[in-house]
């Protein structure tokens, strides 16, 4: 089989004008960014206001392993599938970041003949929203340093600036620096920080914005630092940096539009992380699918724990939208992976014990889609080495483990007729009954809401709050920001916040070691055990296999 790249580099994409026209769009609510990406007008919301929404598939997982499980190929397979099947099916994703492109995953684009394309746009500069949050982000730092160093207007305590800058790039090194050295000239010196620009509170203000204004009053609000009282805030409104910062994102604000290898609609759009951030494509790219399409499939970060939770409380709060189904995407090697299987067995009962004892992770998952009320499918994304029998004992284990139904996606080698059955059976789940509910009420405490995640999503027994943490809950309850919602800070790699905690641990204690406020956004940020902003790259990262040939292709980007 060729590689995702050579799959994608042959591929006979459509013209982006007629996806637009295909998927309902008019031709002035279609801005083209070269001949097979585009800007959708956020006009088409009010032209379309009256016309019914259509159904929201969240497309969930299991808890991955470091490479991941497949979530956008599965998400992208059930797009080609309803295709297949009939449907009018629009796909919602977030904009790959390059530090995951250059580190240990590769590219977001899904894989083999389940992918969106151009992919390699897609995994690098796109159509530039990216570097235009992290230039925004910096804006707001520089004009915070310029404030203090030309007389400090707003008494501006430099041992309380909560605002770092913000790099698209994993780069440990930035986690703390010092900046202003070197003489009065370059400002006061003090520590600060980067933050990999996918976590920081620009890119989730853009992917919670109802609109250009909302996002021009959401960026004034963020809260860069605090006075000499400890306690007055100063926000971008008083940096006079929310107008500026506004302009430089007026047009990353628009959803882009692509397509899959099998030419339905894609629309990609923000990129926050959901192991530090809140992990969900825009609300402006949910509600335009909703318009657009019969079934809107908006893929959530990592494990359910992480971003279908943050969909469901954050996202769903936000949008005011509501979710007909899940999709839980697992793979054999992850199951293993969780039930003690760190190489792979030749004995068939070795096979099958990993697999029995790894099932509690997926049955945990199962057990969080049910608080939420919602039905959920189990998606077994079959992996190269995969045996029939080990995929079927998968699928049934998710049947008698609660699962709305469970099938095979094979769509990686086959395209959208490797996932018809399982396309089939997303539009059975999200045609049945449904109790959509929040994990937490909006009016809860801070650490009630903490202890709800905590103890509904993770499986554990209690929390508790390091001094950081504690002072914060304080203040923040003062300042009257305990009636928002919480983006947990964690490992994805665990349902814990030990990466090394493998299946469904419980009895274990989730330590909450700090809190930031995130009050343009509209959400509170608990980091818990060792979690950082900014990610490191490996010993052999991914960019390691990246180069151009003699042709000018790009070669090993996956």
């Amino acid at each position: 089989m060729k590689s995702s790249l050579e799959i994608a580099q042959e591929a006979e994409m459509i013209p982006i004008e007629q996806i637009g026209a295909t998927l309902g769009l008019e031709p002035d609510e279609l801005e083209p960014y070269g001949r097979f990406k585009g800007k959708i007008e956020l006009s088409v919301l009010e032209r379309l206001k009256d016309r019914p929404d259509g159904k929201l598939i969240c497309v969930a997982g299991m808890t991955p392993t470091k490479a991941g499980e497949g979530k956008t190929t599965t998400a992208v397979s059930l797009t080609q599938g309803l295709g297949k099947i009939g449907k009018n099916p629009v796909l919602c994703l977030r904009e790959p970041s390059l530090g995951p492109v250059f580190g240990i995953k590769g590219g977001a684009a899904g894989g083999g003949y389940a992918q969106i394309v151009p992919m390699e746009d897609l995994n690098l500069h796109f159509t530039g929203d990216i570097h235009a949050v992290g230039a925004a982000n910096n804006l707001l730092a520089a004009l915070l340093d310029a404030s203090i160093l030309h007389g400090n207007p707003h008494s501006i305590d430099a041992l309380r600036v909560t605002w770092k800058r913000a790099l698209d790039m994993n780069d440990r090194a930035l986690r703390d620096v010092a900046i202003g050295l070197g003489g009065r000239a370059n400002g006061y010196p003090r520590e600060t920080g980067f933050d990999i620009t996918a976590a920081s509170e620009v890119m989730a203000i853009l992917a919670v914005a109802s609109d250009l204004q909302d996002l021009r009053k959401r960026l004034g609000a963020i809260t860069a630092a605090y006075q000499f009282d400890g306690v007055t805030p100063v926000t971008g409104e008083d940096l006079q940096a929310a107008g500026a910062m506004t302009v430089l994102l007026k047009d990353a604000l628009k959803p882009n539009l692509i397509q899959t290898l099998e030419g339905q609609a894609a629309l990609m759009h923000a990129g926050p992380f959901a192991n530090i951030a809140h992990g969900n494509n825009s609300v402006i790219a949910d509600r335009i699918a909703l318009k657009l399409g019969d079934y809107v499939l908006t893929e959530s970060g990592f494990g359910s724990d992480m971003g279908m939770e943050k969909f469901m409380d954050i996202v769903c709060r936000a949008g005011e939208l509501r979710p007909d189904a899940v999709v839980l995407v697992c793979t054999v090697r992850a199951i293993k992976h969780h039930g003690g299987m760190d190489e792979e067995s030749d004995s068939p009962e070795v096979n099958r014990k990993a697999i029995e004892d790894g099932m509690s992770n997926v049955y945990h998952h199962l057990s969080l889609v049910k608080e939420f009320g919602l039905p959920c499918v189990v998606a077994v994304n079959r992996r190269p080495g995969d045996t029939d029998e080990e995929v079927e004992m998968v699928r049934q284990l998710a049947l008698e483990g609660g699962a709305f139904a469970s099938e095979l996606n094979e769509a990686f080698e086959k395209g959208g007729d490797g996932a018809s059955k399982l396309a089939e059976a997303v539009v059975a789940a999200a045609d049945a009954p449904s109790d959509f509910q929040f994990l937490y009420p909006e009016d809860a405490t801070i650490k009630e809401k903490i202890h709800a995640i905590a103890t509904k999503a993770y499986g554990a027994d209690d929390v508790v709050y390091y001094l950081d943490a504690e002072r914060k809950i304080e203040q923040f309850t003062a300042a009257g920001l305990d009636k928002l919602p919480m983006c947990m800070a964690k490992t994805p790699l665990s349902l814990t916040h030990d990466p090394t905690q493998l299946g469904a641990p419980t009895g274990f204690t989730l330590p909450v070691r700090d809190m930031r406020a995130y009050t343009g956004a509209g959400w509170l940020v608990p980091l818990c055990g060792d979690i950082m902003q900014m990610p490191g790259l490996g010993k052999t990262p991914a960019a390691f296999d990246i180069d151009i040939d003699a042709d000018g292709n790009t070669v090993g980007l996956f």
